[in-house]
């Protein structure tokens, strides 16, 4: 059983390094496909050669919150995946700030003898269950929009004030973007929205269908390419409508907090012991320039051998896996 970690980045290059290096220590026969972008810093790829089975995607062009870039970014690393031939049975999506908070060998054991072809957290988005509301799910993917230079942001904010008195028009002026509501949509009893969590765990056949499906339903993904960040409705959609047996856990450990509109907060050594008393694989995410100790307590979780510190809490809090879920905006970063 092999995974492929599918790694985005676009900043502190020794946090990537680091993340690559675990990964790598942990679970030697592992591939990692990193894609990385080159316009935002710079990663020397001489210091990813000492370890084999990593590959580097150059981009050269910053992914933009709200439109369909991470949905590119995620797409072209499923087609170079397959295309090129990996070796592998799941597919593990991570950012550069994501780390692992128990032993790969634990994490790739379980994923060998599970009963399910994916790990994605999703909701019907026109439900009472979904986190952004059933409005905003509706804005989000029943509406197309265009993106407009970022200085627009002040000029769109004004004009989402008179939005309620024209109901055709959508705004999201936090992600400059603009649009209408879609006279149709591919939607329907039978193929229902669904939005989940971008970072996921998918195994091989689930890659290889959604690959072929978009392929094979191209008018899919086009409509999707413009609404409100596909990349956190499209894959759920496709594999949940085909009767895919996905877990509603992502197994990542995430805190959204509402005041931090749709950014994950930064964990620190103060989340040590929700960390490891969690259920998740990874967490995200990690500013190593304020807080590398928890790293540091982390490298020693991850590590069999290592002597694993003791939480000095008197009781350790274990939370589900799907972390404050009333309050996610769940637009992330790349």
């Amino acid at each position: 059983m092999k995974v492929l970690y599918f790694i985005q980045s676009h900043k502190n290059p020794a946090q990537i390094y680091r993340l690559v290096k675990v990964i790598k220590k942990s679970s030697p026969n592992s591939s990692i496909l990193l894609s990385h972008d080159f316009s935002n810093c710079q990663l020397n790829p001489r210091k990813l050669e000492q370890f084999s089975g990593v590959e580097l995607i150059e981009r050269h062009k910053p992914a933009r919150r709200g439109d369909d870039s991470v949905l590119n970014i995620y797409l072209e690393a499923v087609e170079r995946s397959l295309e090129y031939n990996y070796d592998f049975d799941w597919l593990v999506c991570l950012s550069g700030q994501d780390y692992p908070i128990r032993p790969l060998t634990e994490i790739e054991e379980f994923l060998a003898t599970t009963e399910y072809d994916g790990f994605l957290q999703h909701w019907e988005v026109l439900s009472e269950a979904s986190p952004w509301g059933i409005a905003a799910g509706r804005k989000r993917f029943y509406a197309q929009y265009i993106s407009l230079p970022q200085w627009t942001k002040w000029w769109l904010r004004k004009l989402s004030r008179i939005e309620p008195l024209l109901p055709f028009l959508c705004v999201q002026w936090r992600f400059a973007l603009i649009g209408l509501k879609a006279r149709t949509t591919p939607y329907s009893d039978s193929f229902k929205c669904y939005g989940g969590w971008y970072w996921n765990t998918l195994s091989r056949k689930c890659v290889e269908f959604l690959r072929d499906y978009l392929q094979e339903h191209p008018e899919l993904l086009k409509f999707y390419r413009r609404t409100l960040a596909p990349e956190e409705s499209l894959p759920a959609t496709v594999l949940i409508n085909n009767n895919f047996n996905l877990s509603n856990d992502c197994l990542r450990y995430l805190k959204f907090p509402s005041e931090l509109f749709g950014y994950a907060q930064s964990l620190t050594v103060d989340d040590y012991c929700e960390l490891v008393g969690s259920k998740a694989h990874f967490a995200r995410k990690f500013a190593p320039e304020s807080d590398s100790k928890i790293l540091d307590l982390l490298d020693r979780v991850i590590d069999p051998q290592e002597a694993v510190p003791a939480c000095s809490y008197p009781q350790v809090i274990e939370p589900t896996s799907l972390v404050d879920t009333a309050n996610v905006i769940s637009i992330k970063e790349c």
